[in-house]
């Protein structure tokens, strides 16, 4: 697939950070994990950590797929409102959901920290009703949160206008996310583990997956085999093809970065992401070195011809959005990109096996807005069913849910 469109910043910036070997011989070991962008590296660098044998195959150079258009905004908070999660399923349901999405971003910070300069720090995150219409609704998902103990708070029309300079009916406020390099976070972390053993290979295609009562065998394009007692397929969109029904709805989703910002000027927004209630959402980020990153535009049309002629206009209608919210900052687009971004219905990732493949296949689908987020929850979870052991997870995140509704 081709996944990406225009200059994704994280690439610009890092350049190829690190080149692993390509498959020349068969190989044995615990689990294969396809695909080594940061969904792949969090697992196999959980597997590992917990004295598993492991292959990290990726048929691009590491990181060079969705990984390196990712714009790493790392929240708690799920594109589908908990009230909402709660309705579909239940209560239990949506509060485990957040919960565990909750914790995640320090993990993810504990990881970050221990890789090191991976530009990871944490922030709060600001989240306003678009419209009118939309108050309603956040001051509903405002009381379910506080209701089960979360760092948020209400910010009125004049609270907002006056502690943050923003027009609009009103905000939650939550103390709980951060900001990522999700390209350097993944190159380091693949490079830290190849140092500690794990085989990390790159420019390796995986032709067939087939399983059998007690491992799984892949084929590379050139022939070689592995064997392994079990296999996850992490491959982000592109692991779809695995799959005999499509579980995700793929959309293609626009972005730009701006040249540093003069600190006068971004403010607040330093240390707080801001996002919106309307869908597709607007959303701004900074980096660590000032640059104000914005992203938003989602739309329909994943045919890369059609996303790569749409970048330039989609960053400057981006551009306008945030001169008309912000009209003393002057953060016109350096860098723009698009890329292949994918929903379930209803907003939740989907970790673990499919009847089609056994026990033995294991899929990490971190497909939505959380998608590290995800990643990080699904690293724990897939390492407790390779162990047989259980999760409180495993159900949620699961392909028997899609049979619920």
């Amino acid at each position: 697939m081709d996944l990406k469109s225009g200059y994704p910043y994280w690439a610009v910036k890092n350049g190829l950070m690190y080149a692993f070997p390509q498959v020349h011989a068969d190989l044995n070991c615990d689990v294969a994990v396809v695909g080594a962008g940061i969904t792949g590296a969090l697992i196999a660098d959980e597997l590992a950590a917990h004295g598993h044998d492991v292959v990290v195959l990726d048929q691009r150079d590491v990181c060079w797929g969705s990984t390196s258009a990712s714009t790493a905004l790392l929240q708690y908070e799920i594109d589908t409102h908990a009230i909402d999660l709660a309705r579909r399923y239940d209560q239990a349901s949506a509060l485990l959901a957040y919960q565990s999405s909750l914790s995640a971003i320090s993990e993810i910070g504990a990881v970050a920290h221990a890789v090191g300069d991976v530009d990871f720090a944490n922030c709060e995150s600001l989240y306003y009703a678009s419209n009118r219409a939309d108050h309603p609704r956040l001051a509903d998902e405002f009381a379910w949160r506080k209701q089960y103990g979360f760092p948020v708070r209400w910010l009125s029309r004049a609270a907002l206008k006056d502690e943050y300079g923003l027009t609009a009916p009103a905000a939650i406020l939550s103390s709980v996310a951060a900001r990522v390099d999700p390209y350097r976070l993944a190159s380091r972390l693949l490079r830290r583990m190849q140092r500690q053993g794990t085989r990390v290979f790159d420019r390796t295609q995986v032709n067939s997956i087939t399983a059998t009562a007690k491992s799984v065998k892949l084929v590379t394009d050139r022939g070689m085999s592995i064997r392994a007692k079990h296999t996850v397929i992490a491959s982000g969109y592109e692991s779809q093809r695995w799959l005999p029904q499509r579980v995700a709805r793929n959309l293609s989703s626009y972005a730009y970065i701006s040249d540093p910002v003069d600190p006068g000027e971004l403010g607040w927004l330093a240390n707080t992401m801001l996002w919106e209630s309307a869908r597709p959402y607007l959303y701004l980020r900074s980096t660590g070195d000032g640059r104000l990153l914005v992203g938003g535009e989602d739309d329909d049309r994943d045919i890369p011809a059609r996303r790569h002629r749409s970048v330039d206009r989609k960053s400057a209608r981006l551009h306008r959005k945030v001169s008309r919210l912000f009209p003393h900052i002057h953060a016109r687009p350096a860098f723009a990109w698009a890329g292949t971004f994918a929903e379930t219905c209803d907003g939740l990732p989907l970790f673990g096996t499919h009847p089609e493949h056994g026990p033995r296949i294991l899929f990490a689908l971190a497909y939505g807005g959380n998608g590290i987020t995800y990643s990080m929850l699904g690293a724990g979870l897939l390492r407790a069913q390779i162990e047989r052991r259980r999760h409180p997870l495993s159900a949620l995140f699961s392909f028997a849910r899609l049979n619920r509704h």
